[in-house]
């Protein structure tokens, strides 16, 4: 009856944030808005660092790697977030939602594993600053950002071949605006206590081991600042790592998101939003209006870009 049941069912339908067509006309204006300054900001922050020659420093590097997957998990979802708002018929087929679901894990498991790296370059720079072209060697943050490529890799080679094995039956309705793992595990008629173990025994190892590197660092660091005796060296110091500080309480919800029920609920929504829409969009603003450097090299940028339309 599984497999009978399963052969009929071709696509979902993604409710969506709302089912009021002037709520979604307004829904469909603030995302598209956001979008697109993620994609500019993304964009702009990989040209500035790739460009300026004063920001091939580890730090940049790495959030070089934070701004593009950002830019990949805003492409994956919001496209079609945007595509649904506007049409009558919200469906995504079971391929495409599996294929969303394939690179959410990727990518949000790099970011991850990004946060925890980028704060583990922070404490290297300010704990041990003798030893820091040592332990930030060239060779050394290649592997920490393919290990980090490669740890969302894995959660995703680990869970999206169970989820494939899965029967749908009557049930297709997602509560969501997007494909996650745990709202496909509603709309099985096969017994996914399997799938549902073998995520938490691969997201809670991923997510406590980055977040307790995270924690770590920054209790290593904020000692560190306090010990300081220079007030500006103090300053500049906290508002460094303040940045890195706070994109790693917005992925904080993506964390709540997996372990909460999958009901629709006006919180699972709001912390999917946070966590998928704003924190891309934001990650480029903070990182830019928060730090003399950045701002000083898309100066440069735009002063070489204009030099160029004018000849």
């Amino acid at each position: 009856m599984a497999s009978r049941n399963h052969s009929t069912i071709t696509e979902f339908i993604l409710l969506g944030l709302s089912d009021d067509p002037k709520i979604q006309a307004l829904l469909f204006v603030l995302f598209l808005g956001i979008y697109l300054l993620t994609m500019l900001g993304n964009l702009m922050m990989l040209l500035v660092i790739r460009t300026d020659s004063h920001l091939h420093t580890p730090m940049y590097f790495f959030l070089s790697h934070l701004s593009l997957v950002d830019l990949c998990f805003s492409s994956i979802t919001m496209p079609k977030m945007l595509e649904n708002l506007l049409s009558q018929k919200k469906t995504i087929s079971v391929k495409g939602c599996l294929a969303q679901i394939f690179f959410v894990l990727i990518t949000g498991g790099t970011e991850i594993c990004l946060l925890s790296v980028m704060a583990y370059d922070r404490y290297a720079a300010i704990y041990h600053p003798l030893l820091y072209d040592q332990m930030m060697s060239e060779q050394q943050c290649l592997q920490l950002v393919w290990g980090s490529w490669g740890l969302g890799f894995l959660d995703t080679v680990i869970n999206v071949p169970l989820a494939m094995k899965m029967d749908f039956c009557d049930t297709y309705i997602i509560p969501h605006y997007s494909c996650e793992l745990p709202s496909i595990f509603l709309l099985s008629c096969s017994d996914v206590s399997t799938n549902f173990l073998v995520m938490l025994c691969s997201v809670i190892p991923h997510g406590l081991t980055t977040l307790l590197l995270i924690f770590f660092s920054y209790v290593c660091i904020i000692f560190t600042i306090l010990n300081i005796t220079s007030t500006s060296s103090r300053n500049k110091a906290f508002s460094t790592c303040s940045s890195h500080l706070t994109a790693v309480i917005f992925y904080g919800s993506a964390f709540l998101r997996y372990f909460m029920p999958t009901s629709g609920s006006p919180l699972v929504l709001i912390f999917s939003v946070q966590y998928g829409v704003i924190t891309p969009m934001l990650n480029p603003l903070i990182y830019s209006l928060k730090n003399k450097e950045v701002k000083a090299a898309v100066r440069r940028t735009l002063g070489k870009c204009l030099q160029c339309f004018q000849w």
